[in-house]
């Protein structure tokens, strides 16, 4: 370019800044299309951080490029989800059978605990079932403990009982202790899971080492589900 010419071209862009400028091209996205030329003119500083420069094209299928990798992860993502919960919705309903089967309580009892052991690898899962003192005549287990809802043992669990919704989480010392006996320091996060309305007939805790595994943000709907249908069959038994 001539010196008159660099000269003009700095009288024309006095008083132009670069937010003008970004501001112009904000507000006509074609401008390019009418100057294709400038495409090929204009150079960005290489995205690396090397001294090579690289031009508004180039720029342009990087950045998209990086998208379109983005958008292949979260894909990938929700399609593992998706098959998670295809899984976990099949092994739900090999329960239902199982309850659908079950002839008597004890039978519901060993349905569920097989289940979350075997189908849903369970690390720890106990039941609490509630019946009036003069009526506790289950056998407890390992997987099951009988109690009368107004036991001050359960204390500990009275805002759960008293809301009945599934809960995640971190799970307090007591609770702990009442549900997988004391000094069990494996017990990283639990979910509690109501048996009916409110807990009616008593609640399902499963436990994992993992501080991770069960976390508040994470869906109830299956464990949900689950309740219900052991609640259910439990009602009808």
């Amino acid at each position: 370019m001539s010196t008159a010419n660099k000269a003009n071209a700095e009288a024309q862009l006095q008083g132009i800044n670069a937010k003008m400028v970004a501001d112009y091209l904000g507000n006509n996205p074609d401008f390019f299309d009418s100057h294709p030329h400038l495409l090929h003119t204009i150079e960005l500083s290489h995205s690396t951080g090397g001294p090579r420069a690289t031009s508004l094209i180039e720029r342009q299928v990087s950045i998209l490029r990086d998208k379109n990798e983005a958008l292949e992860q979260q894909l990938r993502e929700l399609i593992d989800v998706a098959r998670g919960n295809d899984d976990l919705s099949s092994k739900i309903d090999l329960l239902s059978i199982k309850l659908l089967a079950a002839k008597n309580r004890d039978e519901i009892v060993s349905a569920l605990e097989s289940t979350l052991r075997s189908e849903l690898l369970a690390e720890h899962a106990v039941m609490v079932l509630f019946l009036p003192s003069a009526n506790q005549r289950e056998p407890e287990t390992r997987f099951l403990r009988v109690i009368d809802r107004n036991d001050e043992s359960l204390t500990p669990f009275k805002t759960f009982l008293d809301v009945g919704t599934p809960r995640c989480g971190f799970i307090r010392d007591t609770q702990r202790d009442f549900l997988f006996g004391i000094g069990n320091i494996e017990i990283g996060s639990a979910a509690l899971v109501p048996l009916g309305e409110k807990c009616a007939s008593g609640f399902l805790a499963i436990g994992s080492r993992d501080a991770e595994y069960f976390s508040p943000d994470q869906g109830m709907e299956f464990l949900a589900r689950m309740g219900e249908m052991v609640s259910a069959a439990l009602s009808s038994r």
